[in-house]
Order: structure tokens, then sequence, then C-alpha cells
């Protein structure tokens, strides 16, 4: 499956982006989905994730309350609405693709498939 993640920009302290990642391939209904981010000059952190049947969500602390993930197994799209963005919040977002129904979401190790990432900056 080849995943392209959109939406990124920049945008003040306080304000909202939606990300979306659009899936190729016929079995996107299957994969469990996540999304990762990573600033600069630190690694790559687990942000939010969705089981294949959007029943259960997961979240990263820092993230929790203010980031929604949701998808559209019609569209093969995955979504990342982003509120109450803060500095802290600035970097690059990737979109993951998990084919193993019982995988760790939170997990980088459980993805098998990875966008290019787009790019958030959040000014103060």
């Amino acid at each position: 499956v080849q995943l392209q993640a959109s939406g990124g920009g920049l945008v003040q302290a306080g304000g909202s982006l939606r990300l979306s990642c659009a899936a190729s391939g016929r079995t996107f209904s299957r994969y469990n989905m996540g999304w990762f981010r990573q600033a600069p000059g630190k690694e790559r952190e687990f942000v939010a994730a969705i089981t294949w049947t959007g029943g259960s969500t997961y979240y990263a602390d820092s993230v929790k309350g203010r980031f929604a993930i949701s998808r559209d197994n019609a569209k093969n799209t995955v979504y990342l609405q982003m509120n109450s963005l803060k500095p802290e919040d600035t970097a690059v977002y990737y979109c993951a693709a998990d084919p193993t129904p019982s995988g760790r979401l939170t997990d980088q190790g459980s993805y098998d498939y990875w966008g290019p990432g787009t790019l958030v900056t959040v000014s103060s």
C-alpha cells in the first residue's frame, strides 16, 4: 500500500489543522492506521492510531483531548484533526499502516507502510 499525507502548513498557536492520509490499494479497510511525528532534533513519536474497524482509537498523552483520529474506508483515507495547536506540536507528521489485526498500535515497529510526511509548523 502507498500512503500520501497532506494538510500540513503554518498555523498560529491555538489554531487548527486537519491532516489527511490517502492510501492506495483495496485492502485499506483491513489496516490499522497511525499517525506519528518527528520534531527537529528529536526521535519520531506516536501521536494517534485507529483500528481497522474504526472502533478503537489511541492517543499520546500530549495530544489527548486536542487531536482526533478518524477514517473513511470508502475513501481510503485517515484523518487527524488537530485543535488547540501548540508550538511544541511543530513536527513532520507521518501516517502509517499496520496490516496486523492485533498489532501494538502505539509501537512504530508494528507498521509496515509509511508515507513521506507533511510538515506542521505552529508559531507562537
